[in-house]
């Protein structure tokens, strides 16, 4: 896929944003999109909110409205779903709060572009950014998640929980067939890397959210944590895409 200079897709693409009790920044995330990302459609998934999420998305973005809440993989995997039935060959996720700004969503899509990578990462600690530093506890459960998934994968990776990614036609397959549930970004890297498929990071900048509170609360960090170690184990005997990458039409 190649963009232009205004940041327009060449390539179908797709924005995928999962959103569960967002109203108060799903509006402007997506007109963000709209203006630094012109050329690709926004589908927002609305996770099953009570509080009229799906009600506060501009009309020029499309809206999945998910009968009951099934959590972070599900919304997310059923966007993947909506990209692979719809042809789109790229798929670029954004979290519904705010902290991705939209004028990243470029760098994502150059790295994409040029790096031969299946998926890219947007990493906030490789970016130089002194304005965003996560809270003391949150950046110690992703350093223990980072060390979970660097040893099992060999890979350099330095923000394993970032929901700011892009992907291929290829990855957009796989998510469609199978993904996982509850928070899933830790694991996709490593059930990717063992199907054969390329993961690469790249610097970008996040902000605070600007609404809403983060669904993995302080008192929830440690359950997280030894969660998320136990799945990895498991995924180390898990082959979700048995055709691997080879199959990726």
């Amino acid at each position: 896929m190649q963009e232009s200079s205004d940041n327009t897709p060449a390539d179908r693409c797709l924005v995928i944003v999962p959103a569960y009790n967002e109203a108060g920044s799903v509006a402007q995330v997506v007109n963000d999109l709209r203006e630094h990302f012109r050329g690709a459609d926004v589908l927002v998934v609305d996770d099953g909110s009570t509080d009229g999420t799906h009600a506060a998305v501009p009309s020029h973005a499309l809206v999945l409205r998910l009968p009951f809440n099934l959590g972070i993989g599900g919304a997310v995997q059923a966007g993947y779903r909506y990209a692979y039935l719809h042809g789109y060959e790229i798929a670029f996720q954004i979290d519904g709060d705010g902290q991705h700004p939209a004028e990243e969503a470029h760098k994502l899509i150059d790295a994409l572009n040029t790096s031969g990578a299946d998926m890219v990462i947007g990493s906030r600690f490789l970016s130089e950014d002194p304005n965003y530093t996560p809270p003391a506890a949150r950046a110690a459960g992703i350093g223990v998640v980072r060390a979970f998934v660097n040893a099992l994968t060999g890979l350099p990776m330095t923000d394993c929980t970032s929901g700011f990614r892009a992907c291929n036609r290829g990855v957009i397959r796989a998510f469609a067939r199978w993904y996982p549930e509850d928070y899933p970004e830790p694991e996709v890297i490593l059930l990717l890397h063992r199907a054969g498929f390329k993961i690469k990071e790249t610097p970008v900048t996040m902000r605070e959210r600007t609404a809403g509170r983060t669904s993995i609360p302080f008192l929830k960090g440690v359950f997280y944590i030894l969660k998320v170690g136990f799945a990895l184990l498991l995924d180390l005997s898990r082959s979700p895409w048995p055709n691997k990458k080879a199959n990726t039409s």
